[in-house]
């Protein structure tokens, strides 16, 4: 099975940046598709960045612009860099990982095209 752990959050003001890791483990893991998610107390996990195994990127229209999510895959390592937080930012933010192949190239951006999840790392955006 595939083991996520997600590192990098905390307590910034707005206007700051953070830089999120998860180390993955796996066989093949330049082969997975990667994601973050995020979730606020009392609501739905929402997508926010995917990344295929050649580096194709898709971003939440909430995110575009100010994060950039990127693979080293040597590493076994996603990295999702956000910069100027903003306060609806905060959440838990989860790592998720595809193994489950499809068309080559593909980004998935729901929960459900997502096979494994890290525990997630707080974020929190004070204005």
């Amino acid at each position: 099975q595939v083991q996520l752990v997600e590192s990098g959050g905390g307590l910034v003001q707005a206007g700051a940046s953070l830089r999120l890791s998860c180390a993955a483990s796996g066989r093949s893991f330049s082969t997975y598709a990667m994601a973050w998610f995020r979730q606020a107390p009392g609501k739905e996990r929402e997508f926010v960045a995917a990344i295929n195994w050649s580096g194709g990127t898709y971003y939440a229209d909430s995110v575009k612009g100010r994060c950039t999510i990127s693979r080293v895959n040597a590493k076994n390592t996603v990295y999702l860099q956000m910069n100027s937080l903003k306060p609806e930012d905060t959440a838990v933010y989860y790592c998720a990982a595809r193994t489950k192949f499809g068309a080559s190239g593909s980004l998935y951006s729901t929960t459900y095209e997502y096979d494994y999840w890290g525990q997630g790392t707080q974020v929190t955006v004070s204005s």
